[in-house]
């Protein structure tokens, strides 16, 4: 079988940030996929499996809800490999261009209180597997040492 693009990029050099991982046409539309990399793949202990599921609820109610952004939202959801996120989005973007975006979105998580959003039984396949208090942690540490760097 062909190797797929995702597979043939050196994780032993990847670093923490927002990168494009494709950008693709889709109907006479583009989408591009970013990888926003919370951990450095190989080299730093993954996110907790609560942690992110939580951050998944998070961020993708955030973001499907943005003012701005809403209607370009496709999909946000975990790496099977727990080192980040994939977030797809209509239109051809750079990491420059959603950078805001992403701030917003890792504060949000960052100061959440309250209940998570989609977590009970009747809406969620693991309801149980949630962790907002690392969710938080974790948002915060990449929104202090990633987001918040100079560009």
């Amino acid at each position: 079988m062909k190797k797929i693009a995702s597979f043939t990029v050196d994780h032993d050099t990847l670093t923490r940030g927002i990168w494009v991982s494709r950008c693709d046409e889709v109907g006479g539309d583009w989408v591009t996929t970013f990888d926003i990399r919370m951990k450095e793949p190989n080299r730093e202990p993954a996110l907790g499996q609560g942690a992110i599921h939580t951050i998944e609820h998070l961020a993708a109610t955030f973001l499907r809800n943005h003012p701005l952004w809403g209607n370009r939202i496709v999909y946000w959801g975990p790496m099977g490999c727990l080192t980040g996120n994939y977030l797809l989005m209509k239109g051809k973007l750079t990491p420059a261009e959603i950078k805001p975006l992403i701030r917003e979105t890792f504060s949000f998580i960052a100061s959440f209180e309250g209940e998570i959003p989609g977590a009970t039984q009747s809406e969620c396949g693991n309801y149980l597997l949630h962790n907002l208090p690392m969710a938080r942690f974790e948002a915060a540490k990449y929104l202090k040492e990633v987001l918040e760097v100079d560009d």
